[in-house]
């Protein structure tokens, strides 16, 4: 009703008024449910996140340790250090950066341009 208030024309009856805005509202929110409904699906069992099983097996560690050292040591420096403080160390970006004195933001860059080099180095074979 405060939000319609210069609607209101003093002349006229209020409760009419008050009604009208009453049932607007009422159809305003009888439609809003409508069309959550509209989109929601109904089901009986929530799929799983993979339907693979291989995909859903937790492997603790990589399958060859030796061929990740040697990428790792492959990397430029910035980045091998960038991975070394962030990923081997696991220091937070704040202690990371005062550790190499370097900005946050240039880790970040530095370990996503890492993680792609070693993803394309080890997946090669």
């Amino acid at each position: 009703m405060h939000a319609v208030r210069a609607t209101y024309d003093p002349s006229r009856p209020f409760m009419p008024w008050l009604m009208a805005i009453a049932r607007n509202r009422l159809v305003d929110s009888v439609r809003a449910y409508a069309r959550g409904k509209a989109n929601e699906v109904n089901v009986d069992e929530y799929p799983v996140t993979f339907s693979d099983d291989a995909a859903n097996n937790v492997v603790d560690s990589y399958r060859d340790p030796e061929a990740l050292r040697k990428a790792i040591r492959m990397l430029p420096q910035g980045q091998r250090e960038a991975v070394e403080l962030l990923k081997l160390r696991q220091m937070s970006l704040k202690e990371a950066a005062a550790a190499s004195g370097t900005s946050v933001g240039a880790l970040k860059v530095s370990v996503h341009r890492a993680i792609g080099a070693l993803r394309k180095t080890l997946t090669k074979d």
